[in-house]
């Protein structure tokens, strides 16, 4: 790191780092996409909303075309693959703190119709967007994480009602019938670690 930066703070959850970032409003934020409680593309999201002049980098150890999209919908202008960050994540901050983006090499090769990794391997996932709204994708995320639905609840600060009424529309939408099968489908969409 240089001298001149100044690490202000840190977050062991989503929600954790989407407060700890209004509060301390730094220049630039490093998400990991997989973050308990609220994920890092959502916890992104609020941060971007709350805090326009706030870049984010996202750190990941996930490399999907489809990844990479949704990363860039949610806002982010810093996209790093976690085995590169030894090297990059240096680079990747001073481009964001200039409000620059940074996509790593593989990450702009998708975008540009050439997904070959460093590898020569494609790194395309054909997942369509989550049909699920903000607060079922949190109810989602924290079902899949082993939480009650009172558990949710108090989390969310909602009825327990609600967190069943979120979930019942999340398993809908999704045509999934069993929680076995709402944790595999966090699992698939990164929303959880297996």
């Amino acid at each position: 790191m240089r001298k001149d930066w100044i690490i202000c703070g840190e977050a062991t959850n989503g929600r954790e780092a989407v407060e700890r970032a209004i509060e301390l409003r730094p220049n630039v934020v490093i998400m990991d996409v997989t973050m308990p409680l609220l994920g890092g593309l959502e916890a992104t999201r609020r941060i971007r909303q709350a805090l326009p002049d706030c870049e984010v980098l996202i750190l990941t150890m996930h490399e999907s075309e489809h990844l990479i999209r949704e990363v860039l919908a949610a806002d982010a202008r810093g996209y790093l693959l976690k085995t590169d960050a030894g090297a990059l994540v240096v680079s990747a901050v001073e481009a964001l703190a200039v409000h620059r983006p940074f996509l790593t090499p593989h990450a702009t090769g998708v975008l540009a119709g050439n997904p070959g990794g460093k590898n020569g391997t494609a790194a395309c996932d054909s997942a369509d967007p989550s049909p699920l709204t903000p607060r079922e994708t949190e109810v989602v995320q924290l079902i899949a994480e082993g939480r009650s639905s009172k558990e949710a609840a108090a989390v969310l600060g909602i009825s327990d009602q609600t967190v069943e009424t979120h979930r019942a529309n999340a398993m809908r939408k999704l045509q999934i019938h069993s929680v076995t099968e709402l944790v595999r489908y966090a699992v698939r969409n990164r929303m959880i670690e297996p």
